[in-house]
């Protein structure tokens, strides 16, 4: 018998073979959120997207809870405990239906849970987490402020002391989740460094007007927070951590998310390309047997891929503990890249069509365009990298 006939076929789905490395219990759970995606997001995120909101988000959030998918790479407190390629693949197939649906789970699980599970007192665990892993409790993250994005130290929000109380003073801008959020987790400058604050919604002298008028991520609930002496008891601070390596911890894993959810942008976009080129005809044959289309789609395909295994390799590492944070700078510089670049392909492919709503291409591409800015954009991810590369800081 000769080697070749023992192959298995060729699977345009999966061209170079990754789900040779996932587990029967990765693919379970690759499947549940996908078939979730397709019931409850795909058939009305186009209507959402052009009315510029997410109707039912916190019904939204409770299904997502029950399918664990708030948190679900952290540890007890009702959260799944699944891999980081677990909850990779996740965010991979919430992305695939809108970038707002992964921003959601995201924000709740790597950004507000992940802060209070890691930093957080046991108390202020059991008070919240439960809840917001049950999609019950919808939480925001209150870092970026009007004025300063990429450099938090510069960070304006000031919380001071007031006999055993701490009063919390500025503004946040930018937040995902903010005017349906039942707790915030803020982050503010004290006598002794910045430190983070967990505030619930319902604080006097709290408010999340939501923001309006994007072009990007409109089917997402984007908000600023106004901190106006907002007074909390000492023990709304978290405990376990003073400076900027808390926040930027929680960016890291967050970060890591976008890595796959990128790519679920890229595979959505890749597959309305590939099913358009093999029906739309000109010149008398479908546009797909043209070689100049092939080009295209074999450039996409090959960076697609690589992608996902890039994203892969980093959740491997996270699972292993060895994961830098320099490692995902590198996944999410490479990977949102190229993602918008597939989505752009994608568009002249589906020539005047791309540009409708009617596919998924041209939303994907847009909201990429916000994928690419938060969570560090592009020039700090080069300069991450370029630090790490050459042992000099070029940030200031």
């Amino acid at each position: 018998m000769s080697v070749t006939s023992k192959l298995p076929p060729f699977d345009p789905a999966d061209p170079i073979g990754i789900d040779d490395l996932l587990a029967p219990e990765d693919l379970a759970i690759r499947e549940t959120v996908r078939s979730w995606a397709a019931d409850r997001v795909l058939p009305h995120i186009a209507d959402w997207y052009e009315r510029g909101e997410l109707p039912g988000i916190r019904e939204l959030a409770r299904e997502l809870g029950s399918i664990g998918a708030l948190g679900m790479s952290l540890e007890g407190y009702g959260c799944a405990g699944a891999s980081a390629v677990q909850y990779g693949l996740a965010c991979l197939e919430l992305e695939a239906a809108d970038s707002g649906i992964r921003s959601l789970v995201s924000v709740q699980g790597s950004l507000a849970m992940y802060a209070i599970h890691r930093f957080g007192s046991e108390e202020q665990k059991q008070r919240w987490l439960p809840g917001m892993a049950a999609g019950e409790i919808i939480g925001c993250f209150g870092l970026t402020e009007p004025d300063h994005g990429s450099d938090p130290a510069g960070m304006r929000t000031y919380a001071k002391k007031d006999g055993g109380d701490w009063v919390l003073t500025g503004r946040k801008m930018w937040i995902t989740n903010g005017s349906v959020a039942g707790v915030a987790v803020v982050w503010a400058q004290t006598d002794d460094g910045i430190r983070g604050f967990v505030v619930p919604a319902g604080a006097a002298g709290f408010s999340a007007p939501e923001i309006k008028h994007k072009w990007s991520l409109r089917a997402s609930v984007t908000s600023e927070l106004v901190l106006d002496e907002v007074r909390l008891p000492a023990d709304a601070v978290l405990p376990d951590v003073t400076g900027l390596k808390g926040p930027l911890s929680c960016l890291s894993h967050a970060r890591y998310g976008i890595v796959w959810g990128a790519m679920g942008a890229a595979r959505a976009s890749f597959e309305a390309a590939v099913d358009y080129a093999k029906t739309r005809e000109q010149f008398g044959k479908p546009i797909g047997g043209f070689q100049l289309t092939q080009a295209k789609l074999a450039d996409m395909a090959v960076e697609l891929h690589k992608g996902i295994l890039l994203a892969h390799h980093l959740g491997q590492r996270m699972d292993a503990g060895c994961l830098r944070p320099e490692q995902v700078s590198f996944g999410k510089l490479n990977n949102v890249r190229e993602a918008i670049e597939i989505c752009r392909t994608s568009r002249t492919i589906l020539g005047a069509n791309g540009i409708s709503l009617e596919y998924p291409v041209m939303r994907h591409a847009t909201n990429l365009e916000s994928v690419l800015t938060y969570e560090g954009t592009v020039e700090m991810h080069q300069l991450v990298l370029g630090k790490a590369l050459t042992g000099l800081d070029a940030f200031r």
